[in-house]
C-alpha cells in the first residue's frame, strides 16, 4: 500500500523509517487531497490518529457514552488506554403470572360479549353477565368472585338461600333468581335476591308486590315470556303479557324488562328478536336473554342480561 503525503508538504525519513503522515493541524480542516494514490485505483488508507498519545494531549481519557437499554449496568473496567469498558449484563425476563382457569375463562366470555357489542354498535358495558351458578359448590364459585365476577345467578330459593344467605363476601355481590317462583317463596325471595327474573301470573305480580312492602327492597322485576309457547315451560304468553303488565303497575310492582329461553335446537335469533319487539312495544328497556350456547346472538339483538352457566363452570356432571 503507498502512502500519501499532504501537497505541499516535504517529509524527510531516514532509512527503513516507514513514512507517516504529519499530526493534522490543531485548528481549521485537516483535508488529505490524494489524487496520484486514486489515478491508480488503489486503496488509500488514513492512518488512526485518535491513540492514547493524542488523546493525552486533549486533556485526560475520553468517555464513551454507550446504550445500555434494557440492561443493568456493572461496573465498568479501565483499561489501559483510558477507556471504560462498557460491559452489561441482560436483564433477567420477567414472565407474567399466569391467569387463573377461572380468570381465564371469564375473560373470554368478557371477550365474546364485548365483540358482539361491537358488531352490533353497543357498547359491552350495557351488558350485565350473570354467572348461573345454580348447583355449584362455593369451592367452585369462589374463584369467579375472585376473578372479578359480580353477578350471580340461582334456580331455587333454598338452595340460594342455604349457599349465600351466610357468606362473608355477600356484600357487592348481585344475586338473580333465574328460576320458577312459587308465590309462598315471594317473601324469602325478596329478601334475598337483588333480580327476579321469572314474574310470569297474576298471584306471584301480587305477592311479590306484598313482599316488598314489607321488607322494604326494591326488587328489580322481569316477566318471563313462554316466547315459542311451550307447555313444558314457565313464563307469561305473548298475549297474556298486556294485561300483567298493567296488574304489576297496579299492585305497585316495578317491571324492568323482558326474559325468555328459546326452544331448544332452534335458531334463537327470531325469538330474541321477537322478544326485544315486546319489550318496544311495552316501554321496558331491559332484556334478559341468551345463554351459554347463545348469548353472543343474545347480545347484537339488544340484551342487556345474558344468563351464562355452562361457558363458566363447565357442563353439569
Amino acid at each position: 500500500m503507498s502512502t500519501v503525503r499532504a501537497p505541499g508538504r516535504g517529509c524527510s525519513r531516514r532509512p527503513g523509517q516507514d513514512e507517516e503522515q504529519p499530526p493534522p493541524p490543531r485548528h481549521g480542516t485537516h483535508r488529505l487531497v490524494q489524487p496520484a494514490a486514486l489515478r491508480r485505483g488503489r486503496a488509500v488508507m488514513a492512518k488512526n490518529d485518535a491513540g492514547p498519545s493524542r488523546q493525552a494531549r486533549k486533556g485526560g481519557p475520553e468517555r464513551l457514552a454507550l446504550p445500555l437499554v434494557g440492561h443493568q449496568p456493572q461496573v465498568r473496567v479501565r483499561l489501559a488506554s483510558g477507556h471504560g469498558a462498557a460491559y452489561s449484563t441482560a436483564m433477567p425476563s420477567i414472565d407474567p403470572a399466569p391467569a387463573s382457569p377461572a380468570r381465564a375463562t371469564l375473560d373470554a366470555v368478557r371477550e365474546n360479549i364485548a365483540r358482539a357489542a361491537t358488531l352490533a354498535g353497543r357498547a359491552a358495558a350495557a351488558v350485565e353477565l350473570i354467572a348461573v351458578s345454580k348447583t355449584q359448590p362455593m369451592e367452585a364459585i369462589a374463584p369467579l368472585i375472585g376473578a372479578g365476577q359480580v353477578s350471580f345467578g340461582e334456580n331455587r330459593v333454598q338452595e340460594a338461600a342455604a349457599k349465600w344467605g351466610g357468606h362473608p363476601g355477600r356484600d357487592g355481590l348481585r344475586l338473580h333468581l333465574v328460576g320458577q317462583l312459587q308465590s309462598n317463596k315471594a317473601e324469602e325471595a325478596a329478601a334475598l335476591f337483588d333480580t327476579i327474573h321469572s314474574v310470569d301470573r297474576r298471584s306471584l305480580v301480587e305477592a311479590l308486590a306484598r313482599a316488598t312492602d314489607r321488607t322494604g327492597r326494591q326488587v328489580d322485576c322481569f316477566v318471563q315470556v313462554n316466547i315459542g309457547d311451550e307447555a313444558q315451560k314457565g313464563g307469561c304468553a305473548i298475549e297474556a303479557l298486556p294485561g300483567l303488565l298493567r296488574t304489576a303497575a297496579d299492585a305497585g310492582l316495578t317491571i324492568s324488562g323482558l326474559m325468555c329461553v328459546p326452544p331448544a335446537d332452534t335458531e334463537a335469533a327470531p325469538y330474541f328478536a321477537l322478544l326485544a319487539k315486546l319489550a318496544g312495544d311495552h316501554g321496558l328497556a331491559q332484556l334478559s336473554m341468551g345463554m351459554s350456547s347463545d348469548y353472543e346472538i343474545a347480545v347484537m339483538l339488544g340484551a342487556t342480561q345474558v344468563r351464562v352457566g355452562t361457558a363458566l363452570f363447565g357442563a353439569r356432571g
